[in-house]
């Protein structure tokens, strides 16, 4: 038997280890550009739009109302925001219009008879009311939005009413 010849004769190693190394290399990268451009798609339409709301109290003398102010950045479609409430209210983009007969502690800028529809696109100056459940004082309101699958939401803006 030729021993010698068994060890230093090493010339099948090498094509194998090439295939083997080039197909590995192959299924990372397909996998790498997959994962990129399967996110890069989904990622564009969830991003947070940047948005400030101003809140006004007006202490009544049966019920209180907040008014609700979309004071700068981008327009959203009212029916990807909603509000937050640490007491159920109702909302409306007519003040006389708020009443205590549909009242939640979340409630949609589209809620059925708040005036705006889900497409309406809120933009700096649009005004919506909440108010209906009688003392607000020292409540917490949130402006909170959602993404189009819903999987994400965000806090826009934020509010403590002051304590009477």
């Amino acid at each position: 038997m030729r021993l010698k010849q068994l060890f230093a004769d090493e010339s099948a190693v090498s094509p194998v280890i090439g295939v083997i190394l080039m197909v590995a290399i192959t299924v990372i990268l397909a996998a790498v550009i997959g994962t990129f451009v399967l996110n890069l798609g989904g990622s564009v339409s969830q991003t947070t739009p940047q948005a400030s709301f101003g809140f006004d109290f007006d202490d009544g003398a049966t019920n209180d109302n907040v008014t609700i102010t979309h004071e700068t950045g981008d327009t959203i479609e009212a029916g990807r925001l909603s509000l937050a409430a640490s007491k159920a209210v109702d909302v409306d983009d007519t003040k006389s219009q708020v009443d205590s007969s549909d009242t939640s502690t979340k409630e949609s800028f589209s809620e059925s008879g708040s005036g705006y529809s889900s497409s309406t696109m809120i933009g700096a100056g649009d005004v919506l009311y909440a108010g209906g459940n009688g003392d607000l004082s020292g409540q917490d309101f949130r402006v909170v939005w959602n993404s189009e699958n819903n999987e994400n939401s965000a806090t826009l803006s934020e509010y403590t009413a002051p304590n009477n």
